[in-house]
């Protein structure tokens, strides 16, 4: 019964936002997107698309969403909106931090990638413009992929700060106690593997089209990067996602190495009081603010 429920609420759900969304505009960048998806699907084998149409995207997105944080380091107005202000960024680590990534990302991450190809043929994801699912349901994708790559993060995440273990893996991430968004897929390859493996659960769950690993792909650097900024700064469209952490809970985790194990909301971490560090942290400043003000 409870079953049937849930799929009365889901279905009406679905109908609601269909009916919404029937009285919004035309999307006027759905018809070049439209014609720009055929000419890839005409010009490029399915291999082609899965394999170097994810590499790019992965690299293109990850790069580009690194941008702002980079040019902030060089703007003072933005300094007051850095978390960790005595300890600036500097060359030496940022070098350091973009030759671990490209060894990451085209020695680990591409033989992954190149299994792409053959998970859509094996559970026979579409590629075609038609079978594209609505921007809706791609949203609701997102957030299932995102939800269930946070619960495996934690208990993972978690797992690696172990004393018997940490030194051996993941101990190369937390070089940087004071983060920057390019050093978000900073971490020794393993712990690439093993929290990485989060991100495809998702996938094998909820993907009915080849588009959802992309667009699943931008959301999750979008959000790891964002966390690894090492910036709070206001107005962040993200913050409008429900129990999502943000910038200063990751930076926490950083900063005192225990506890904010979660990699995009806040739940785990209070359930299992994870976060009390933290908590006690933020009241602190808190109380050092009103202090000051008097």
């Amino acid at each position: 019964m409870a079953t049937n429920d849930s799929v009365d609420i889901l279905s009406s759900a679905y109908l609601a936002v269909e009916y919404i969304d029937s009285f919004l505009p035309d999307n006027p960048l759905q018809q070049p997107f439209k014609n720009a998806w055929n000419y890839m699907l005409d010009n490029y084998t399915k291999f082609q698309i899965a394999t170097w149409g994810s590499l790019l995207v992965h690299e293109a997105s990850y790069f580009l969403l690194c941008v702002p944080g980079f040019l902030f380091q060089f703007v003072p107005y933005m300094q007051k909106y850095k978390i960790q202000q005595d300890k600036p960024e500097t060359w030496e680590k940022q070098w350091k931090c973009f030759k671990t990534l490209l060894f990451n990302h085209f020695f680990i991450q591409l033989p992954l990638i190149c299994g792409t190809y053959y998970f859509t043929e094996y559970f026979n994801i579409p590629y075609e413009w038609e079978e594209m699912p609505r921007w809706y349901v791609l949203v609701a994708q997102c957030f299932g992929c995102a939800v269930i790559e946070d619960a495996w993060h934690y208990f993972l995440h978690r797992l690696l700060h172990h004393k018997r273990i940490y030194k051996y893996i993941h101990k190369v991430h937390h070089e940087f106690v004071a983060p920057f968004g390019m050093q978000a897929e900073y971490a020794h390859p393993l712990e690439t593997l093993i929290l990485g493996a989060g991100f495809f659960i998702g996938i094998v769950v909820f993907c009915n089209h080849v588009i959802l690993l992309w667009a699943w792909v931008i959301c999750r650097l979008m959000e790891t990067i964002d966390v690894h900024s090492g910036y709070d700064v206001p107005l962040n469209p993200l913050h409008l996602v429900p129990f999502y952490a943000g910038a200063r809970f990751h930076d926490f985790h950083h900063m005192n190495f225990i506890g904010n194990y979660a990699s995009t909301f806040t739940w785990w971490d209070r359930l299992f009081g994870t976060d009390s560090q933290f908590i006690a942290y933020k009241e602190k400043e808190r109380k050092q603010q009103l202090t000051a003000k008097k």
